[in-house]
């Protein structure tokens, strides 16, 4: 290929790099294309590109709002930055700083609000449960892979699931193995299972399928009582 890989891709040629000459994709398999790989590098820049215009966008309402905006202007300004902080998580080069920008931007809100709440023990605590939440949410996408699945038009479809998580790595398959509840996870383990069985088998592969049958059984096995 002539065309090179990109150092810090977004979530199309992540996607790409998974499916390139992967069997376990199926059907799906990709192979080599340099122009297949010029287009989703285009995507992924302009994804980053209509990022960081809404990025300053949002940025300058945050300076520019005025000290008795109402409670629904500033939620919709947090909720905004939360969603802004996801997306930078699933984009192309290293967004460190501005994730950094946003969280700064949120805790600023989270306080004003919280100053707002005094005297209001419930509020305080469901605003400390949020906060508490958000910090593990923010943690979780520091996976690239947790982004892409997250993503409103993900990359990863259906089809793709058992074999995206077959093929990553595994901290990163801890990390995404969250997301689903014990339903979901049954489901995804049994296609797990039938994607694994219908490749090459691999030490590897084997090792995600039991690492997916490990966590699932952690979901079924209740809590030990106090």
């Amino acid at each position: 290929m002539s065309t090179a890989f990109s150092e810090r891709p977004g979530r199309h040629e992540r996607h790409y790099r998974r499916r390139l000459d992967n069997s376990l994709f199926g059907a799906r398999r990709l192979y080599a294309d340099d122009a297949a790989l010029f287009e989703i590098q285009r995507l992924d820049h302009e994804e980053l590109l209509t990022f960081l215009a809404e990025l300053r966008e949002t940025v300058q309402r945050a300076v520019d709002l005025e000290p008795n905006a109402g409670s629904e202007v500033i939620l919709d300004l947090k909720e905004r930055l939360d969603r802004l902080y996801e997306t930078s998580a699933g984009l192309a080069e290293d967004h460190s700083a501005n994730q950094a920008a946003i969280a700064q931007l949120v805790e600023v809100i989270m306080r004003n609000v919280e100053r707002a709440a005094a005297g209001d023990p419930q509020a305080i605590a469901e605003l400390e449960q949020e906060r508490a939440a958000r910090g593990a949410h923010f943690a979780l996408l520091r996976w690239p892979l947790v982004a892409d699945l997250l993503h409103p038009q993900s990359t990863v479809g259906a089809d793709d699931l058992a074999p995206t998580l077959l093929t990553a790595e595994v901290a990163e398959l801890d990390a995404a193995l969250t997301l689903f509840d014990p339903d979901q996870l049954s489901l995804l383990y049994a296609d797990a299972q039938r994607v694994a069985s219908s490749a090459p088998a691999t030490d590897a592969v084997g090792a995600r399928l039991q690492q997916i049958e490990t966590h699932l059984q952690r979901l079924h096995t209740p809590p030990p009582l106090n």
